[in-house]
């Protein structure tokens, strides 16, 4: 399947994740939608398992670019392939964020930045950059467990969704549980917050790398 093809999926797939995700946390502000941490993990949760089921046959559901270039530095895919997904990735993102800014009221958007995630005022700098390598690690372990582990992957992309969840959960409250720089770049662009993007940029890439290197190199044959 050509590149092309395959870009579009993660595009495709990029945007269905940010968008119903990113919408979770908008809907939180309506006084009938207050479910909080637990509903929106749950909703990051649906929407990442639906769309890396959707594209896992076709791109390999990455829909993250730290995910992306976990897979590129132990070879599983080739630098043009990995630039054509991240381009991809991102610009999914941002359409995601901008059609959310204007599906919903103004007044909404505004007190929820769109759902760009944020650093807990008691947590420095380093620990969020750290809270994310660690939630990264933790999911990119689970996209190797469940689906590069095996020829035909049991739980397709509900593994992957029950991680994020499960991730959400625990550092959420401190970092906003991005672990996916397209999911922090996207709303950040259309909220124009873009307070502490380095973070998750540097933290899930970090997280990412080092557990791809580990599950190819020790725990998994080729």
């Amino acid at each position: 399947m050509s590149l092309a093809r395959r870009a579009l999926a993660e595009g495709v797939g990029t945007f269905g994740f940010v968008f119903l995700g990113c919408a979770s946390t908008v809907a939180n502000v309506f006084p009938t939608g207050r479910f909080e941490t637990v509903g929106i993990g749950l909703a990051h949760a649906a929407a990442l398992g639906i769309f890396v089921a959707g594209t896992l046959g076709i791109s390999g559901g990455h829909l993250n670019p730290a995910v992306t270039l976990g897979f590129l530095s132990t070879r599983r895919i080739d630098a043009r392939t990995a630039g054509g997904y991240i381009a991809a990735q991102l610009v999914g993102a941002i359409l995601a964020a901008f059609a959310l800014k204007y599906s919903y009221p103004l007044t909404v958007t505004n007190i929820s930045t769109l759902g760009t995630p944020a650093l807990a005022g008691s947590v420095s700098f380093g620990r969020g950059i750290a809270l994310e390598a660690l939630g990264t690690f933790m999911l990119m372990s689970t996209v190797y467990g469940t689906i590069v582990g095996h020829d035909r992957p049991a739980l397709g992309g509900l593994g992957v969704g029950i991680a994020l969840l499960a991730i959400i959960l625990a550092i959420g409250p401190a970092t906003g549980g991005a672990v996916n720089p397209a999911r922090a770049l996207g709303p950040a662009i259309a909220s124009g917050n873009l307070i502490g993007q380095a973070i998750y940029w540097i933290g899930p890439i970090v997280g990412a790398v080092a557990a791809a290197q580990l599950w190819d190199r020790m725990i998994l044959r080729r």
